[in-house]
């Protein structure tokens, strides 16, 4: 529709073409107003029933709540109306009817479960705060490629099927492939690696990832969004030095071009980018930390894993973004590479945000004997990864990175009790459609 005008931008004195839906009707008798919400607004057709054709008042009246419509007719100047202009129609045209009986109310005035949002997903996005939601994150995703471009590195797109998994079987998702058994892939880990191997040494991905855990919490989803980074003759504290950088990078492009959006979610006054460093605590240091607070019933010691309400009871502590670093070697993956002057510390790294972890990365093992033996410390058989391991016998540089989760990013910078509201279609263990 070339000729088209968005409510936002209609002013006083033009001819337009309005199309959208019909958000509500308003009839106060004598006159009735038809409020016509698109994706940049809303604006008010003028209903004068004494004064208009009985058939163009009628089709008005008529509309449900909605239904896709076109308006066209001449903006006026109406400083009562909710955007300080309205449109005296000279057309109405139903596109295509709603029915009257909706599943849920995409005004917000009658809320609805989760479960019912996502079940109708094309009508809860109607609301301005769903709307909100994945505005702010495409501006997200927008910021973190042009940082990512600043720092030299060079989009790629990985495989998403593969013939074994990143980090062994338990967590894969398998399917068929020509006959053959194949995963849907949990990580972009190792062709990331692959690639710093390569002359484009420094690398990110945005994509998919899927996880066969068996979780059925507001924080974890079985498909999601990975932003990856990797880069050739990096440490593991360079490494966190870029991770930093693009989590403030995204708030700050959010606090500066998303400020609509944000009044739409009630977050105008209260959302503020991080500024300074992130905080960085060794492993060491967080168990003890954590122990100190009290909340966990037994004491952690050095080799535990940290327990969600582990991780809480830090957060809080901390109360901003922070880095838990030198953890046991025992307990990060095969290619994480141990310091070299304690093999029982690794160089892996968690980024946290108070609420969760969001990042997990550290420096790699670049050297091929060394791997081989961590593939076999895990129970991992090396002949089945040898796509990957055989470039590390030509000449693979010392190199670090990490991975983001994108949804948990965006959960916990608008504060949403459940992450699959950053998901436009949610997977998890219940859900698998639409």
């Amino acid at each position: 529709m070339q000729d088209r005008t968005y409510t936002a931008d209609a002013e006083p004195g033009q001819h337009a073409t309005v199309a959208g839906w019909v958000h509500e009707l308003r009839d106060l008798g004598g006159i009735a107003f038809l409020i016509v919400r698109d994706t940049t607004g809303k604006i008010q057709v003028k209903l004068e029933k004494d004064e208009m054709d009985d058939e163009l008042v009628e089709t008005g009246l008529d509309a449900a709540r909605e239904s896709v419509v076109t308006v066209v007719g001449d903006v006026e100047e109406e400083p009562r109306a909710p955007t300080g202009v309205e449109v005296v129609p000279e057309s109405i045209e139903v596109v295509a009817e709603a029915e009257t009986q909706l599943p849920l109310d995409p005004s917000g005035k009658v809320g609805a479960e989760l479960s019912t949002r996502l079940d109708n997903r094309t009508l809860d996005l109607r609301r301005g705060e769903g709307q909100a939601i994945f505005e702010i994150r495409s501006e997200v995703l927008r910021a973190v490629r042009e940082e990512f471009r600043a720092f030299h590195a060079t989009e790629i797109n990985t495989p998403k099927i593969v013939a074994t998994g990143t980090e062994g079987g338990t967590e894969l998702f398998p399917i068929t492939y020509f006959g053959e058994e194949a995963f849907m892939n949990q990580s972009p880990q190792l062709f990331k690696q692959l690639m710093v191997g390569s002359n484009l040494e420094r690398v990110f991905e945005i994509g998919p990832i899927f996880r066969a855990e068996e979780h059925n919490t507001p924080r974890h989803l079985n498909e999601a969004t990975s932003i990856d980074f990797e880069s050739a003759f990096f440490d593991h504290t360079e490494a966190m030095d870029v991770c930093e950088a693009i989590v403030k990078a995204a708030y700050e492009a959010v606090e500066q071009n998303c400020a609509d959006q944000l009044e739409t979610l009630g977050l105008a006054e209260e959302f503020e980018a991080p500024s300074g460093e992130f905080p960085r605590l060794s492993y060491e240091e967080a168990i003890e930390r954590i122990n100190a607070t009290g909340e966990l019933d037994e004491q952690l010691v050095w080799g535990d894993d940290l327990p969600t309400e582990g991780e809480h009871a830090l957060g809080q502590d901390v109360g901003e973004h922070y880095f838990i670093t030198d953890w046991p070697s025992e307990i990060k993956p095969f290619y994480i590479k141990d310091h070299d002057d304690d093999e029982t510390l690794s160089t892996g790294f968690d980024m946290m945000h108070p609420r969760m972890e969001l990042v997990s990365g550290g420096q790699r093992e670049h050297r091929y004997d060394r791997l081989i033996e961590g593939f076999e410390q895990q129970g991992l058989d090396p002949e089945a990864f040898d796509y990957y391991t055989k470039m590390f016998k030509y000449g693979m540089p010392p190199h670090a990175g990490w991975g983001l989760g994108g949804e948990r990013l965006i959960m916990t910078m608008l504060g949403l009790d459940n992450i699959r509201e950053a998901v436009l279609f949610p997977r998890d263990r219940q859900r698998l459609s639409p």
